[in-house]
């Protein structure tokens, strides 16, 4: 395991976990069944019925597994 051959400074600490951030996800907006929807791109979409029971996931409008 690598050990620091030195101590790191307070401010060189904070300054490497300065660079780590959480970052808002990009959402593409759709609308489906004249109703707006948000969902993250490249990945399944849950399709549920219209008692919302998720029924199959979902991807470029072909199915890709069962839930």
């Amino acid at each position: 395991m690598a050990v620091p051959k030195r101590k790191m400074s307070r401010s060189n600490t904070a300054s490497r976990r300065s660079q780590w951030k959480a970052q808002v996800p990009t959402l593409v907006k759709s609308i489906e069944n004249g109703k707006v929807v948000y969902s993250l791109p490249h990945r399944a979409r849950v399709v549920e019925d219209s008692a919302g029971t998720p029924l199959f996931l979902e991807y470029k409008g072909r199915k890709v597994a069962d839930v």
